[in-house]
């Protein structure tokens, strides 16, 4: 299907948008004073080892030191990978391999996420348009997307040809390699070999903690990681942006210089394509399903939960039918709202519970299909007896409502307040707790505009007896600025 890459770019953030068919199906967006880091290689000093958690923090002269654990150091030392690790395979304790002090070339693989730091490795990647090249690791593989055998073959023909037999690294053939001639595929593999040199050598001379490498800036890993054969069009705001992204696309990407545009409107770019709407749409819970049922999302800290309901959907035949063509629409829909709202790590769908097998099997088949698109990986297990699918979908940065949204100050990130008639009920305990400082004299009862309501008017009866039981006078003032949740009790000074 047709793809439209848009880029909208101010002093403050870049927001890259991949729209097919007017439709926002991928968003990115990087604000200046929160570059994204995933790619860097730093030069860092390892704090702490903790033999516990076979792990180590890494100064890299972020806020949060790095986290790195056995597996990210071993496995490059070992050069091996998910294919070549033995099962069998016992880690030595990290005591044993890292000390406290230490210096150490890593590499950032996630963002730092609500209160952790970046997860790092150091098992070196670099990408370019065509391979992943691994210093660190001499092993040779072709992405899985390109499923033709004889297209894979010619590709393990090319990488072993610019792989020596004693050579220390390693390439991986991504995606964009299909069917592109051997002399690009080459010319990648140098340039990359000689970035790597030059980031050696500069880590080197470099002080710790330091960055020895800065991945591309978001407009131009766009250009290397986003586009592919169905991108007809490439729209961006900024002239600047406009010439640099130029520049690369006719140094690595000339088939596709042509579909670049500079956009200069009387409307933001955005604005135009109708995607702040489908952006503020993304951040919702509720998600309606063309059959007249809806999902339900829940972020989490720990993972993320999928509901899915038939809400108004009644079906024409049986109760079963209804339930499978529910369900059937849900799988289809959510792989996109996972790449929509970049949500990553352990996900929880609740489809509605189904008899027939074969339903199953087809809501599954249809779930899977859908994430055959995504530039992510995931792992999606069977359908529970509970009508339940557990999936994983790799988490590398914050989630659209982590990076658009903070815990709301009302209910501070619980989701919810508690009731004016709960509130009302603290006041009055409140009161009686101060009942022999509130004995005759006049109290003030300061609350938010629904409390006060409900204090003149449900509730009106108790307060006059509270006030006839105390001998007070008790006075309401609305405070606008409170929450719901909050109000005084203020009594005279003493």
């Amino acid at each position: 299907m047709a793809e439209e890459i848009i880029i909208s770019v101010s002093p403050l953030e870049t927001r890259v948008a991949v729209v097919e068919m007017g439709l926002l199906q991928e968003l990115y967006i990087e604000r200046s004073h929160t570059r994204v880091t995933v790619g860097n290689i730093y030069k860092g000093r390892v704090e702490r080892v903790l033999p516990g958690m076979q792990s180590a923090f890494v100064d890299i002269g972020h806020q949060r030191a790095a986290f790195l654990h056995i597996t990210d150091i071993v496995d490059t030392q070992f050069r091996f990978d998910d294919e070549t690790r033995p099962p069998d395979f016992q880690y030595p304790p990290i005591q044993q391999v890292l000390r406290e002090g230490q210096e150490l070339l890593v590499q950032v693989t996630k963002e730092p996420i609500n209160k952790k730091g970046a997860r790092a490795t150091t098992s070196i990647s670099i990408a370019s348009r065509f391979l992943v090249y691994m210093p660190r690791n001499n092993h040779l593989g072709i992405s899985q997307r390109i499923e033709d055998e004889a297209e894979r073959e010619r590709l393990k023909g090319i990488l072993e040809g610019i792989h020596p037999e004693d050579a220390t690294d390693g390439f991986i053939a991504r995606t964009a390699c299909e069917g592109i001639d051997v002399k690009h595929i080459e010319r990648d593999a140098y340039l990359l070999r000689s970035l790597w040199k030059s980031v050696s050598a500069r880590s080197r001379a470099a002080s710790v903690p330091s960055m020895a490498y800065e991945d591309l800036p978001m407009h131009l890993r766009a250009m290397r990681d986003i586009i592919n054969e169905n991108t007809e069009a490439i729209l961006v705001d900024n002239k600047d942006v406009f010439g640099a992204m130029g520049r690369f696309l006719n140094d690595f990407i000339p088939e596709k210089a042509a579909c670049l545009k500079l956009v200069s409107l009387a409307v933001p770019i955005f604005d135009s394509y109708n995607l702040e709407d489908q952006i503020e749409t993304a951040l919702d819970k509720t998600v309606p399903l063309k059959s007249g049922g809806y999902l339900v999302i829940d972020q989490t800290e720990a993972m993320t939960t999928i509901d899915v309901n038939t809400g108004g959907y009644v079906g024409r035949k049986d109760v079963e039918e209804t339930v499978y063509r529910t369900n059937l629409d849900a799988a289809a829909t959510i792989p996109r709202q996972l790449k929509l709202r970049n949500i990553g790590g352990i996900v929880i769908i609740d489809f509605i519970d189904m008899v027939n097998e074969e339903h199953k099997r087809q809501v599954l088949r249809t779930l899977e299909k859908g994430q055959q698109n995504d530039r992510v990986k995931w792992n999606i297990s069977e359908i529970s007896e509970l009508g339940l699918v557990e999936l994983t979908r790799k988490r590398t940065q914050q989630s659209l409502l982590k990076v658009m949204c903070a815990p709301c100050p009302t209910c501070e990130g619980k989701g919810f307040v508690k009731t004016a008639e709960t509130v009302c009920l603290e006041i009055y305990r409140e009161i009686q707790r101060k009942a022999t400082r509130v004995m005759g004299k006049e109290c003030m009862i300061m609350a938010a505009q629904p409390v006060i309501d409900r204090l003149l008017d449900e509730d009106a009866i108790c307060v006059a007896e509270l006030s006839r039981a105390l001998e007070c006078d008790i006075k309401l003032q609305v405070e606008a600025s409170y929450t719901q949740e909050q109000f005084d009790v203020v009594l005279p000074a003493r």
